[in-house]
C-alpha cells in the first residue's frame, strides 16, 4: 500500500519505487495501482523465490490432501501454504486444480501404475504388443550388429 500510495502523491515514478520496495517489476506495481483504483483488494507483498524454485519433494495421499484442504480454507493463497508444508509453488498449484476437477481422487499419484490386461481397451492391446514387438526388434538387431 506505501509503494501505491507514494507513486499517486507523486513521490516519484514506477522505477524508483519498484527499486525503493524491492518489487519484482513495474507491471507488478501498475497492476496493483489498477486494483487500487478500482477498488480490488490489494494483498501484501512477500517476496518468498525459495518457494517458487524450491526442489519438489515427496509428499503421501493424506499429505497433499492435507495441504490442498489449508490452501483452500486460507483462500486459494498458494505461496503461504507452499512455505508452510516446505513444498514447491508450482506443486500446490497443480493439486489445488486436479482436487477442483476430480476431488481427492485427482490427488492420487497414477505415475508406474498399470492397467491389467482385462482393463486395456483393444487399441490399448494392440499398442501394447506393437511396443513389445518394437523392442524385440531392436534387441534382435543390437545382438545382430554385436
Amino acid at each position: 500500500m506505501a509503494a501505491i500510495h507514494d507513486y499517486l502523491n507523486g513521490v516519484g515514478g514506477l522505477t524508483y519505487i519498484t527499486n525503493k520496495y524491492e518489487i519484482s517489476s513495474d507491471e507488478v506495481l501498475r497492476k496493483w495501482i489498477m486494483k487500487y483504483n478500482s477498488h480490488i483488494e490489494t494483498k501484501d507483498y512477500d517476496p518468498k523465490p525459495e518457494v517458487y524454485m524450491a526442489k519438489a519433494r515427496k509428499t503421501t495421499y493424506e499429505e497433499r490432501v492435507e495441504i490442498v484442504n489449508d490452501c483452500l480454507e486460507h483462500e486459494l493463497n498458494y505461496k503461504e501454504t507452499a512455505v508452510k508444508y516446505g513444498v514447491n509453488y508450482a506443486q500446490v498449484y497443480t493439486w489445488v486444480k486436479k482436487y477442483k476437477a476430480n476431488g481427492e481422487e485427482g490427488l492420487s499419484d497414477k505415475r508406474g501404475c498399470k492397467k491389467t490386461e482385462t482393463e486395456m481397451t483393444v487399441e490399448e492391446k494392440l499398442r501394447h504388443e506393437l511396443k513389445k514387438s518394437e523392442a524385440k526388434r531392436k534387441y534382435l538387431e543390437m545382438e545382430n550388429a554385436a
